[in-house]
């Protein structure tokens, strides 16, 4: 009674996990199913459409296993197969019958079936009813009886017809799928890409089966993520596996876990002319890619062509991302160590690891005649933005945060989260910032555009060109100001995409920022003396890249976590003294570089 409690409980958790999983474009057959841990279940509860045992008559009984030398009494196709299926329907664990069994005959045909038949009496009313067009169907496999007799069987029973010779005169209706071994097509283990004689063999006679409206498996054929993607694409009707949980989940997301990015945007060559030379430093410009790792930044790149305007750039190094108190940081420590040049706790915005408040660069920058701006895609108290102003403990108390925007020493501010600000309209005005409800309006010394009362929308979901409109606004702003100046551009939601393993939004949110670092390395040139230096905080989601095709502009991405990483993230840098962020250091190094250059150009002018 315990076991049967637990194993009731196995199947309902299973159930609801991958319930979405039945109603997939593919089908999984599980193979040898009798050997795994708990047959039948977790084949069921993944979601497979063909589950196999193997049987040997012995004594009279139908026993699970592939050789004489495994047989356990106590596993036959009843045991592990008929009763469970039919309880399961009783109790309602089993919903409906949407698998069949495929039943490999591993002694004589005709006196194995016998038994079959004989067994099956006992399941008439709920599994083998010939009124029952929904019932379990059962397609013989191994040993079987000459093709002309199949018809001498129950409409329930099908058969596995095994070879290459098909033609129209094989008794159709009796044959439930055609298997063979993948090694009479090819040797290809699963790794990489099969070769293209040996895939074209595979594909044609997948078609030549199709072509009779009937299903196609391959026993003995590789057992990985490449190769069930590889069988998906080429239309192979029940995928073989050993691992039908994996195979059904990988399956299940692949097509969330893909992209093809519909629309290339043109890049801007840079000109080079000043890029890595000593001229005094007079504009910096940081943009902070949220959760952008390289492999972010590699999907981006493939799904542009195997082109972007960040990978024009010559100049790279590798930043370390650790927090004070955490070997993987958050956005708010991340943002801090840029800002202040200090490390701090997860949470904490702007203060040491004691809650002390910390000078950030518009404040310090101030004092060196430098105006200073942020843009977000995010709220203005979001993390990374507000680690730019505020200086407070905890990241998520945003009427705090939005407090310290009014004494900030910032002389444009672009972002979400209007209504969190509320309360500070008032001060904001009295501070001087003219709160523009349009980015038209320039002719103010300090501009604030709250540009959603709340979040922002993705890239995917209508922002359009929002982030490319509000830079390009910020840097006319701060060129009619005629003073060097510092400006913080956050592209937010390559986070986001990474926290829900999304590969749309990834990419797309890649390619907008993408879109607007081609319009600052523009600047840059324009303007001799603008350092431009483009990063990320930390990477979010493990991201890996397991298959894409850079001729359709589509990407593959896999995920090894929704959450941050500790993994070291590129940092690329263009203009004046680019050269000198080459290398391998802390995330608080960007802070006091960017110090010694702003103190060079502050001697000198």
């Amino acid at each position: 009674m315990r076991n049967f409690f637990f194993l009731s409980l196995f199947l309902l958790l299973a159930v609801l996990q991958v319930s979405a999983q039945r109603t997939a474009k593919f089908q999984v057959h599980s193979h040898n199913d009798y050997l795994q841990k708990v047959p039948f279940w977790t084949a069921y509860s993944a979601g497979a459409s063909s589950i196999e045992v193997d049987v040997i008559l012995k004594d009279g009984k139908l026993m699970a296993a592939h050789e004489p030398a495994s047989i356990d009494p106590k596993r036959t196709i009843e045991t592990l197969y008929l009763n469970p299926i039919s309880e399961g329907l009783k109790t309602g664990l089993v919903s409906s019958v949407n698998f069949h069994l495929l039943v490999d005959l591993k002694t004589e045909a005709y006196a194995t079936l016998e038994v079959l038949l004989e067994s099956a009496k006992k399941y008439e009313d709920d599994l083998f009813s010939a009124g029952n067009p929904g019932g379990l169907k059962l397609i013989i496999s191994g040993n079987r009886p000459k093709a002309e007799d199949y018809r001498n069987y129950p409409e329930w029973m099908l058969f596995d017809y095994q070879s290459m010779e098909l033609t129209e005169d094989l008794p159709w209706s009796k044959i439930g799928m055609v298997s063979l071994s993948f090694r009479q097509f090819s040797v290809w283990n699963g790794k990489g890409r099969m070769v293209e004689g040996e895939r074209e063999k595979v594909q044609d006679f997948i078609d030549l089966v199709h072509s009779f409206s009937k299903p196609v498996r391959f026993w003995g054929s590789p057992d990985s993520k490449t190769a069930w993607k590889a069988f998906h694409e080429m239309g192979e009707d029940y995928i073989n596996t050993d691992h039908p949980i994996d195979a059904v989940e990988y399956l299940a997301n692949l097509e969330k876990n893909s992209y093809q990015n519909p629309s290339k945007h043109e890049v801007y060559h840079p000109k080079f002319e000043v890029d890595g030379t000593e001229v005094p430093v007079k504009n910096v410009i940081l943009m902070i890619g949220d959760g952008n790792g390289l492999a972010q930044i590699s999907s981006g790149l493939f799904a542009n062509g195997n082109d972007l305007n960040l990978t024009q750039l010559k100049n790279i190094g590798l930043v370390k991302t650790q927090a004070a108190d955490d070997f993987t940081t958050d956005s708010a420590a991340g943002a801090t160590a840029f800002s202040t040049g200090e490390k701090t706790n997860n949470r904490a915005l702007g203060v040491d690891t004691e809650g002390r408040p910390l000078r950030n660069l518009p404040d310090i920058l101030d004092e060196y005649g430098f105006s200073s701006g942020i843009i977000t895609t995010d709220k203005l108290t979001g993390a990374t933005p507000s680690a730019f102003y505020a200086h407070h403990s905890e990241r998520d108390d945003s009427d705090q945060i939005a407090a310290f925007l009014p004494s900030s020493k910032l002389d444009l501010f672009i972002g979400g989260g209007g209504d969190s600000f509320t309360a500070q309209l008032d001060n904001l005005k009295s501070a001087g910032f003219n709160l523009v409800e349009s980015l038209e309006v320039m002719d103010a010394d300090r501009i604030g555009y709250f540009a959603a009362p709340r979040s922002l929308l993705k890239k995917l979901d209508g922002r359009g060109d929002y982030l490319l409109k509000s830079t390009a606004f910020a840097l006319d702003f701060f060129d009619q100001k005629s003073m060097p100046f510092f400006l913080m551009v956050e592209a937010a939601s390559i986070d986001s995409g990474g926290h829900s393993n999304s590969t749309s939004m990834i990419v797309s949110e890649v390619l907008d920022f993408d879109e607007t670092i081609g319009e600052v390395l523009r600047f840059a040139d324009e303007h001799p003396g603008t350092l431009v230096l483009i990063t990320a905080d930390h990477e979010t989601g493990g991201v890996s890249i397991p298959q894409g095709d850079v001729a359709s502009s589509k990407v593959e991405l896999g995920y090894h976590s929704d959450d941050h990483t500790g993994i070291m993230v590129p940092i690329f840098s263009y203009g004046a003294h680019s050269g000198d962020f080459r290398g391998v250091y802390e995330n608080t190094a960007v802070f006091h570089k960017i110090m010694k250059f702003v103190k060079e150009y502050h001697q000198k002018n």
